[in-house]
């Protein structure tokens, strides 16, 4: 995996992305963080991270496997203290007023510990009342929070009878119970169906939209980020390694990409005699596929196949496509998001099932 040390080993336009930390004089930041460190014995699983995301704003976290994402997401939401650096979340220094940040804070996890006897209703008043609702405040709001997320008609079924989808869905309202204006969301849609997965962005792009909820999204799914961030970061080895809207880094790239689709056993000799192709700009492999960042568009097809024709590599399939989150990932990491795959999948699936139909 390519691994940068510093902004100063980044390629360019993501050097450029990754150092965007300009505060704007009397703006205002739901979260604010300035030299972020978490060290582990001899593991820095975080190393010295800067960000901020605005008021309002609908933000996205991605990174592969072990890049210090999720524990970055446990400092702002205080479940770990940072080892150096300062951070604010709602206003609030995450060391030294903890309690306000998580009056302050929904947070809804990837794996959300539910009592399937309890009903949705029950369950909301019980996580009201934990936060300190009294009277008869913990079913108003129940109410409410089951009427913003659409689970009003299920509100007194068992929790065991929802579908994966409804139970995210009352994820969201438990995170909202007591009126938080940020929200943490830690993979939100991991495992759903995608009928479930695009109902559950609906519903987030809304909160959003409607409610002014600022949103600190993490996810495996890129078209997700594509779909709903207004700004992406993406961390690798505890650093950010790029950071910008989706349009501005995918703008960045500046090339077509190219995937050829080569047999594991010839995958180097495929890479050597590429390196001959004219307008190539870079070259990523994994195990199935090599992806070339290239100029020329469809010219560079003919004149890459026919390099892999003169050493003998027999080449399965031919993609050119415009840079996605997907290559920005590719391009800043080294290595394709967990997730890409099954979107990919799913993406094909769509696309054979409309050409059957006509």
């Amino acid at each position: 995996m390519q691994f940068w040390q510093s902004t100063g080993d980044l390629p360019k336009y993501f050097a450029r992305a990754a150092a965007r930390y300009d505060r704007i004089p009397g703006h205002m930041y739901a979260i604010e963080v300035e030299g972020l460190k978490k060290v582990f014995g001899n593991v820095e699983a975080v190393a010295g991270i800067d960000l901020i995301v605005s008021e309002g704003e609908m933000f996205g976290f991605l990174g592969p496997n072990g890049a210090g994402k999720s524990t970055t997401t446990k400092i702002l939401t205080t479940l770990l203290r940072p080892t150096a650096g300062t951070a604010r979340v709602a206003g609030f220094d995450i060391v030294t007023h903890p309690h306000e940040v998580r009056l302050s804070i929904g947070v809804a996890l990837q794996e959300a510990g539910l009592d399937t006897l309890a009903t949705g209703r029950e369950m909301l008043v019980l996580l009201a009342r934990l936060q300190g609702l009294r009277g008869g405040q913990p079913h108003k709001r129940a109410a409410a929070m089951l009427d913003l997320v659409g689970l009003s008609d299920a509100a007194d079924r068992r929790l065991g009878t929802y579908s994966g989808g409804m139970r995210r869905r009352l994820d969201l309202a438990g995170a909202l119970i007591h009126g938080p204006k940020l929200l943490f969301l830690d993979e939100p849609t991991t495992g759903l169906d995608p009928a479930s997965r695009h109902a559950i962005w609906e519903e987030v792009a809304r909160l959003n939209r409607e409610e002014g909820i600022t949103v600190f999204l993490t996810t495996q799914y890129l078209e997700e980020a594509d779909r709903l961030a207004e700004r992406v970061a993406i961390i690798d080895h505890g650093r950010i390694v790029a950071l910008g809207s989706p349009t501005e880094l995918k703008s960045e790239i500046a090339a077509d990409i190219l995937t050829l689709a080569v047999p594991e056993e010839s995958m180097d000799v495929a890479k050597e005699a590429l390196t001959r192709l004219p307008g190539l700009k870079e070259i990523q492999s994994d195990t199935k596929e090599l992806t070339l960042f290239v100029t020329g568009g469809s010219s560079a097809i003919a004149s890459a196949v026919r390099l892999l024709h003169e050493v003998d590599v027999t080449v399965g399939s031919v993609k050119l496509s415009s840079p996605t989150l997907d290559e920005v990932f590719l391009r800043a990491t080294g290595s394709r998001l967990e997730g890409a795959e099954q979107q990919q999948a799913e993406t094909d699936g769509k696309k054979r099932g409309r050409k059957e139909a006509s």
